[in-house]
């Protein structure tokens, strides 16, 4: 059985799954209330209280889930799924980056902390004019699309003003990207202004060292300098020498 029940505010849709789940649950239940809530906000917020295993799903809803998904990537803003079920977690989990938006998984009783989630901010990109054409980028937390979308026009009047400049990229407190639609929109945001940069510097821990630096000089075609998190101060001398 699925319950809609519509959130405090106005994007969020609340989803409450209880065995058994069949597509006629999906059809005349939760796509209706899914509608609805489109036709009034561009994306909603969805939080899902499931109550239920793979097991409790016909074989018609899981192939509703799916479709679900499918032909709604652009409506979901965030995806917040309460369950008890470790098999759940670990699937949700594994996947939540290959996601177009924001997923997150939480334990038992724990709707409150999900509801909070869904609305709280996640991660953010803070941009600052080093002087002499060099940019300190820092990523901070969990970056989401919106960030991204956020910042470029920052991004944009820096470039106006420097015909080439060289970049710092601070990911000492990164901790990934909220979906595959964040993971885009970094790539992007740099392959846009790839042709003016100079040089670059990256600032992290070993778990982004291997990744980050490769991305970089493929992108600009020659090696990107890393530093450890420890050694930030050498980093800036480093972008900022003439």
């Amino acid at each position: 059985m699925i319950v809609v029940k519509s959130g405090t505010q106005e994007n969020l849709l609340e989803v409450h799954m209880t065995a058994p789940i069949t597509d006629k649950d999906y059809s005349e239940v939760l796509m209706p209330a899914l509608d609805e809530a489109l036709a009034k906000v561009e994306a909603v917020r969805m939080l899902v209280v499931l109550g239920a295993d793979m097991t409790d799903f016909t074989m018609g809803a899981l192939w509703d889930d799916a479709k679900l998904g499918l032909s709604n990537w652009s409506g979901f803003e965030r995806v917040a799924i309460v369950t008890a079920n470790t098999a759940m977690t670990r699937l949700v989990r594994a996947f939540s980056i290959l996601m177009p938006c924001p997923v997150a998984v939480f334990g038992k009783r724990s709707e409150d902390e999900a509801r909070l989630w869904l609305f709280e901010s996640l991660g953010a990109i803070h941009q600052t004019d080093l002087g002499g054409g060099a940019l300190h980028v820092e990523l901070v937390g969990k970056v989401d699309a919106g960030v991204y979308e956020e910042e470029t026009e920052d991004l944009n009047a820096f470039i106006r003003n420097n015909d080439q400049f060289r970049l710092l990229l601070d990911i000492r407190r990164f901790d990934g990207w909220q979906g595959l639609g964040a993971m885009m929109a970094h790539f992007r945001l740099v392959r846009d202004h790839v042709g003016q940069l100079d040089k670059a510097a990256v600032v992290g821990d070993a778990r982004w060292k291997a990744i980050v630096v490769q991305v970089v000089k493929r992108l600009i075609g020659q090696e990107a300098h890393y530093f450890d998190k420890n050694d930030f101060d050498t980093a800036k001398a480093w972008i900022t020498a003439e």
